[in-house]
């Protein structure tokens, strides 16, 4: 038997970095918005008392290091529930390395095939509770819709939905290190603004103009990468009202009212960029189909 289930990205609207915690990880407060763009995972159950993963994209590992087998592997040892023999196919949109939570969707989708396939009954908190061992963006992609994430970003609140609109992304060819922009970000002094509370306001107000204007990742700030800025560039110029990078990136994302002007910005990117995509805000994350 097969079981099917769309795994949506996300955007971060705003990427706030409070502090480093004593446990090493960081404190955060971002607003995540899923979105169209989506890969699809297949369950089929088997008699072998594996998990075996397949993928579309060659370069994706397909062993104990992808997050679709972790999230397996957390799943049955969390619930009790014997493993009889799963296989799992990844039909791979999401681009990798973005910040676009590719890999997290996949073991949100994952989590929903394993929860119905095996008739364990768990509600979204308690995938969200497994996800949260696997890694911090997996409660987000199994909730979906538009969230306030805080701590280390598996804490979520509910918010306004995004309003209407057309979001553009780009995946430019060049590698963020995670590791070295949190350093960085780790080294700024003085007060930091917290976007997040005015694009909270923005939301509850449905403002998009407002919400566009309140985009904001500190990451993105911290690493001033020439790529992301020139990537913008184009998206203003094409009359986006807001825009910036996603997520440690190198996606970024950009805001429209109407369909016509976000086409043309992809014709526009489309021109040097081979990952262009055009997407909308949609209100879950991770769905059986």
């Amino acid at each position: 038997m097969t079981f099917k289930a769309t795994a949506p990205a996300k955007i971060n609207l705003t990427l706030d970095i409070l502090g480093k915690r004593p446990d090493g990880y960081h404190d955060v407060a971002m607003l995540m918005q899923a979105v169209s763009l989506s890969d699809t995972v297949e369950l089929t159950l088997t008699d072998t008392e594996d998990i075996t993963i397949a993928c579309s994209d060659p370069s994706i590992p397909c062993d104990s290091r992808n997050i679709v087998y972790k999230c397996a592997d957390a799943f049955f040892k969390t619930t009790g529930v014997k493993n009889t023999g799963i296989s799992l196919y990844i039909e791979k949109v999401i681009p990798c390395e973005a910040g676009l939570a590719g890999g997290s969707a996949d073991g949100a989708a994952t989590l929903r095939l394993l929860n119905l396939a095996f008739d364990a009954h768990l509600t979204d908190k308690e995938l969200c509770e497994i996800g949260a061992k696997v890694g911090a963006d997996i409660p987000f992609c199994v909730a979906g819709g538009t969230k306030l994430a805080i701590g280390t970003g598996t804490t979520l609140h509910k918010v306004r939905s995004m309003p209407k609109c057309f979001i553009v992304i780009v995946k430019p060819d060049v590698s963020v290190s995670t590791k070295e922009a949190y350093a960085l970000a780790d080294g700024r002094k003085g007060v930091r603004i917290k976007y997040t509370d005015y694009c909270k306001q923005m939301l509850y107000s449905g403002d998009l103009s407002g919400i566009a204007s309140t985009l904001h990742n500190d990451f993105e700030e911290v690493l001033n990468l020439e790529d992301i800025n020139e990537v913008k560039e184009i998206m203003y110029k094409c009359k986006a009202l807001g825009a910036a990078m996603s997520g440690s990136g190198s996606a970024v994302f950009a805001i429209f009212r109407n369909e016509r002007k976000a086409q043309k910005c992809i014709d526009k990117l489309k021109e040097t960029y081979s990952k262009v995509y055009l997407t909308v805000p949609v209100a879950k994350g991770a769905e059986i189909v």
